[in-house]
């Protein structure tokens, strides 16, 4: 499916995202001339310079087409999200004076591909020239601009006005480095950026990070706040999708649909986030529980990422909560940096690493995903619960997809570029540029360590310390071998002994490795065993 995000007023400075040089395709244009803009689905930015008044000679493009619903199995809920959001988009454009020509999934005229819907619509309009705005994944990118270096009519692509970055930025920071780290590149882009810094240059509150003071369980109290969302009933576009054939899996909540629909729902999520969640979210960002998925999450990731919501809004608006003394900063410091900070820096990783990146493997794993992936059908609660609230709601917060579903992956030896789509699909914020560098790189290791500095992986001690999931588990947290030990804990160790050639010399892994050598042969032999047996009966635990 195909994403984006927003970016506010000011001209220049603030629409970063600008194509790379070359990448403009024989500008041109006469008296008479009629422009076709394509809109894509992650594209919904009302304050694009786009848009800014309407034009006679300008007709937008927007299609809901299978080539996006189909290429990975999605999520129910983000295929209902995207359209209805897409089809909302339209309404506003239209409201506002704009001509559009919005194809739907049923449409008898829609050819269910991008470049097959192109094929027709310049001659059908008349036009004279053509426009796309910078996709943000590389097989989109690719395919329209092979487009259009074969038409026929002056073509260019035009930026996203989205981003703080360009594409190449990260690269550029890090040229010549074999190593990238993102707090180097989250101090530049505070710095540049003048975010949470003092008038002397300096961060707020003496230190770049407070990641130390975020990291504590949750107990119930605060209580989680109201979910105060909107809701629509999507009903009837649901029973569309459906019809046209496209596939799907999980919970659609289709009559009480709780995701944004446009810029002004969204807008009003993040002041309730600001006002009812973000003065608790530093302290339990990494917490876990069963009774309660949200936390103290914003849920703002899929309006950003379909570009209905600014990054810029959001990080503008959560510094003015902590200057104005009403939220710590901790929590500002800790939300600003997943947005100015990763979610930038992954973007840089992903357009520096593709093509290919998909199809790293470094520790050579392919064992396919268990069944338990679709439905959450697992003795293992942790990842009952972390599955099950992915599969109701289309989300789960970065603690559940890393800690517990990647970390079992990893651990059991499951194929990564399986789990990609997986993450592709599930999650309504996931769109490539943003999901792959986090499942391969930061999840799986699958790089090798481009991204990440250690395999962020752990036994059941971690996720006992941070989560109320292994009360009540089938499984023992603390045994380590025999039938109701924590499948966790034998994977781990087995993990670091069968890579030690790859791993042994990390030195963020040096206490794991001695603790290793320190172990009884004999216990090293029955943990090696329990993992073997783990690993061969997958879909049994």
């Amino acid at each position: 499916m195909v994403v984006g995000a927003q970016c506010p007023h000011r001209a220049a400075e603030r629409h970063a995202d600008h194509p790379r040089p070359g990448r403009r395709a024989r500008r041109g244009g006469a008296a008479g001339k009629m422009r076709l803009r394509l809109i894509l689905g992650d594209q919904l930015n009302p304050l694009h310079s786009w848009f800014s008044r309407p034009q006679d000679d300008v007709v937008y493009a927007m299609m809901e087409v299978r080539q996006e619903t189909d290429y990975v199995l999605h999520h129910a809920q983000k295929i209902i999200a995207i359209f209805a959001a897409m089809r909302d988009f339209a309404r506003q454009l239209r409201a506002a004076g704009h001509r559009v020509h919005y194809l739907a999934i049923d449409d008898a005229d829609n050819r269910q591909t991008v470049p097959g819907n192109l094929d027709y619509l310049p001659a059908h309009h008349g036009a004279t020239e053509f426009a796309w705005q910078a996709p943000d994944e590389w097989r989109l990118d690719q395919q329209l601009s092979a487009y259009a270096a074969a038409l026929p009519i002056p073509s260019a692509m035009e930026d996203t006005e989205h981003f703080y970055t360009n594409r190449d930025d990260a690269a550029q920071i890090f040229a010549g480095r074999e190593h990238w780290l993102m707090e180097q590149f989250y101090r530049r882009m505070r710095t540049r950026h003048r975010v949470l810094m003092s008038d002397t240059g300096k961060p707020a509150g003496g230190q770049w990070n407070f990641d130390h003071d975020n990291r504590e369980a949750w107990n119930g109290i605060p209580w989680e706040p109201a979910d105060l969302r909107g809701r629509h009933d999507h009903s009837a576009l649901w029973q569309t999708i459906q019809a046209s054939g496209a596939n799907s899996f999980g919970e659609p909540d289709a009559a009480q649909f709780a995701w944004p629909l446009n810029q002004q729902e969204a807008l009003q999520q993040l002041e309730r986030f600001v006002e009812h969640a973000l003065p608790h979210f530093g302290r339990f960002q990494d917490a876990m529980s069963v009774k309660a998925w949200r936390l103290f999450h914003s849920l703002l990731s899929f309006a950003m990422n379909v570009k209905m919501l600014s990054p810029r809004t959001v990080v503008e608006r959560v510094e003015a909560a902590y200057r104005d003394g009403a939220v710590p900063l901790a929590s500002a410091e800790g939300y600003i940096r997943q947005i100015l900070g990763w979610r930038e820096y992954v973007r840089g990783v992903y357009w520096h690493r593709m093509p290919g990146y998909d199809r790293l493997n470094a520790f050579d794993h392919h064992a396919p995903l268990p069944s338990w992936f679709w439905d959450g059908q697992t003795r293992m609660r942790c990842v009952a619960a972390a599955i099950g609230q992915s599969l109701q709601h289309a989300h789960s917060h970065h603690i559940n997809r890393l800690m517990v579903i990647g970390n079992f992956a990893l651990l059991a030896g499951l194929s990564p570029h399986e789990l990609h789509q997986w993450y592709l699909g599930i999650y309504i914020d996931a769109f490539e540029w943003v999901e792959l560098p986090n499942t391969l790189g930061m999840s799986q290791f699958a790089d090798g360590g481009l991204l990440a500095t250690k395999p962020y992986v752990s036994s059941a001690a971690y996720i006992d310390r941070m989560s109320d999931y292994c009360k009540g588990c089938h499984y023992d947290k603390k045994a380590r071998t025999g039938e109701r030990a924590c499948p966790y804990n034998a994977l781990y160790w087995d993990f670091f002994d069968r890579n030690r050639d790859q791993l042994a010399g990390n030195q963020r892994l040096g206490m794991v490795y001695q603790q290793l050598r320190r172990m009884d042969e004999g216990a090293l032999a029955a943990l090696r065993e329990r993992a073997a047996d783990l690993r061969g009966r997958l879909a049994e635990l």
